[in-house]
């Protein structure tokens, strides 16, 4: 079922959020607070979280806070990737959490912490156990991305692409199974930590794997997943029976859905993550999905 909603993903980060549309975030913020605002009116049992922000910035709470849109949100959501894209130490994880909880009143979640392989699968066997380590037991919520490496003919969500060099190619080497669906040295220590460490599996339109996704959540005894309910993919033919579908399967799990990516045709400019023309319909649309599958 789902247990909470999350409002935009990594929305301070520009592969997610078109700033230079949005400089100062003014209108993300007065669209994740109209969302919240109709959430809670729709389903006031739903826990409201604050999309994941990334890089950990307690700057942008604080500017959050200013414009209203933490006054209906229960939890902040917080990413990080120390081993591959951040530029601080694995072991600097509690003080980042720290610096959040310093200007916020709200719990903190990890709703996206992950290590690739890209160099070499002891690395993420390291990072898995150390970031267990470091953050069981700091924080209520903690997502490991991810379940499935990402296909590459699939292509990364973020702006750059190739342009960012290894960087855009670790996108692919995140999961604790590799392309083939084989099993990485990581994945037997997941165990170890479920179900108090969860996981976040993004769900492509029509994905494949969903079946098999199941079978490993259920395998590696996982009971808390994060996934994502994009605008985007819903208003496409055929969206609404792929999520119906999708949402049935996923029953048995406390789900975190995300709520992201603008359609094309809403934007002010045609891409995911242009800010919308109107904002009032991304409310609608978080209404809707809660109404749908809640």
């Amino acid at each position: 079922m789902i247990e909470a909603v999350k409002f935009w993903n990594e929305p301070n980060n520009k592969s997610h959020w078109a700033n230079e549309i949005d400089p100062e975030w003014r209108t993300f913020g007065e669209m994740v607070r109209l969302a919240a605002q109709a959430v809670k009116a729709e389903n006031p049992g739903i826990l409201r979280v604050l999309g994941g922000i990334s890089p950990i910035d307690p700057q942008f709470i604080r500017r959050l806070q200013g414009y209203g849109a933490l006054d209906d949100m229960n939890v902040v959501a917080v990413h990080g990737f120390p081993l591959d894209w951040n530029l601080w130490m694995i072991d600097e994880w509690r003080n980042k959490i720290g610096e959040i909880e310093a200007v916020t009143d709200l719990p903190v979640w990890v709703t996206e912490v992950g290590v690739s392989s890209f160099g070499a699968e002891e690395v993420q066997e390291f990072g898995l156990r150390r970031t267990a380590e470091l953050l069981l037991g700091r924080v209520n919520r903690i997502h490991w991305y991810s379940l499935f490496d990402l296909p590459q003919e699939w292509g990364a969500t973020t702006r750059h692409r190739e342009a960012e060099g290894s960087s855009y190619y670790r996108h692919f080497y995140l999961g604790l199974l590799n392309k083939d669906g084989l099993p990485k040295l990581a994945l037997r220590h997941f165990s170890d930590y479920t179900p108090e460490m969860g996981v976040c599996q993004w769900f492509h339109f029509e994905d494949p794997r969903l079946d098999t996704a199941i079978e490993w959540m259920r395998r590696l005894g996982i009971k808390r997943l994060r996934t994502g309910l994009s605008w985007a993919d819903y208003i496409r033919p055929g969206g609404d029976v792929w999520y119906d579908k999708m949402m049935k399967a996923l029953e048995e799990f406390d789900v975190t859905a995300t709520f992201c990516f603008t359609p094309e045709s809403k934007g002010i400019q045609p891409h995911h993550t242009s800010p919308p023309k109107n904002i009032e319909e991304y409310a609608d649309f978080c209404v809707e999905m809660v109404r749908r599958y809640t």
